[in-house]
């Protein structure tokens, strides 16, 4: 290997990953701070030893569609109605509260009413990845703290998924009335090529050879990548593409097959993807955004908690649960970070406001994950009192 080949890179990413890895799980961290923190060591604007960062984004976007696709697998029509009634209330109501929030501070420090906009958009969702990962497994999927988190949480994902599709066809100069249409359009036409391709040609397939597990991890890739690519001819996206394909495969039998196989190549892409954002963060600008990322991160982290703890004991929950899952959804997300980087490119923010989001999440994922693991049980607890697999 060479230095600034594609081979170098990569190890120099998952070798580095490896290192900051132990460090961010000794100072009990979120993984995917240290995946970021590591991008910007690394990065043009750190050490300059990766100096093309969006060749690794280019390769970690992979990363993004396997996450919607497993994201839609998920989604069972049966559990979605469930969902929608335990949690719809909590979920709009908080995410017009923290919207609020985001839009204010971002239109006192100047921003324009659409980057105001984009940031209160970003502001809304909370980090699956930290709220999921630093909850026990038996809390998770045996009890009711668990059932409470990932009902607002799927809730969340989908609001996330409309404001994809919003900024996926939006640009800078606005978007006319008959593009939005035909992208609205879009939207259920993929979805029923997706649906008549699932039942009439993937399922019989699957059905006849669902004892070659090889075959249908094939076939999960190429169908994820396949309506993928579908989205994009349809004038979507490629993330809304392969979320499409995941949902239509939910109510499958072996969805949690493929969700399970899917999920190392998943972490592998996103990997890359949450380095290649901090590869791609420019040190220059932290002077810039620096002091309204502080405010609206310590704004969020002392907000969150509150307000999802007043409406969860409003209706019905313990004061006890609502507390604990206030702050273990207390932070931004990582929707956030990929919100900023798409508005960014498909200029609806400028690189400012891309910033202020990026950094502002980087914060409260910092400060989340150290208030979650000292006061609550965790896998990585600093208590031995705490700590639970």
């Amino acid at each position: 290997m060479t230095t600034g080949s594609i081979g170098f890179t990569i190890f120099l990413v998952f070798a580095g990953a490896a290192v900051l890895a132990t460090v961010a799980l000794y100072a009990r961290q979120s993984l995917l701070v240290a995946y970021i923190v590591l991008g910007i060591l690394l990065g043009p604007w750190g050490l300059g030893l990766v100096d093309d960062p969006e060749l690794v984004r280019e390769i970690s976007e992979f990363g993004i569609m396997f996450l919607l696709f497993l994201l839609g697998l998920n989604l069972q029509p049966q559990d979605l109605a469930h969902m929608v009634r335990k949690a719809t209330v909590v979920t709009l109501v908080s995410s017009a509260i923290f919207f609020l929030v985001g839009a204010g501070t971002a239109l006192i420090f100047g921003y324009s009413l659409m980057e105001a906009i984009l940031i209160g958009g970003a502001v809304t969702f909370s980090s699956t990845i930290i709220g999921l990962k630093l909850l026990p497994t038996t809390i998770l999927h045996h009890q009711h703290t668990g059932e409470v988190i990932i009902s607002i949480l799927l809730l969340q994902d989908l609001l996330a998924i409309v404001l994809l599709l919003l900024v996926q066809g939006g640009t800078g100069g606005g978007m006319p009335l008959v593009d939005l249409i035909k992208l609205l359009a879009a939207l259920p036409g993929l979805a029923l090529a997706a649906w008549l391709g699932e039942r009439y040609v993937l399922l019989p397939l699957i059905q006849r050879f669902d004892r070659i597990q090889e075959y249908i991890f094939l076939m999960a890739i190429g169908w994820c990548l396949g309506i993928a690519e579908a989205g994009q001819l349809f004038g979507l996206s490629v993330e809304i593409g392969a979320f499409i394909a995941g949902v239509t495969l939910a109510s499958s039998p072996i969805a949690l097959f493929i969700a399970d196989s899917l999920r190392p190549l998943r972490d592998f892409f996103l990997v890359l993807f949450f380095f290649s954002l901090g590869a791609g963060f420019d040190l220059g600008m932290l002077q810039q955004v620096l002091l309204p990322a502080l405010l609206l991160a310590v704004a969020l982290l002392s907000i969150k908690p509150v307000v999802f703890r007043w409406l969860l004991h409003k209706t019905g929950e313990s004061v006890r649960r609502s507390h604990e899952v206030g702050y273990r959804l207390g932070q931004m997300s990582e929707f956030s970070l990929l919100l900023a980087v798409l508005a960014q490119s498909r200029q609806v923010i400028g690189e400012s406001a891309s910033y202020l989001i990026q950094l502002a999440t980087l914060l409260t994922f910092l400060v989340s994950s150290y208030l979650i693991v000292m006061r609550f049980p965790t896998p990585i607890a600093v208590s031995d009192r705490l700590r639970r697999d």
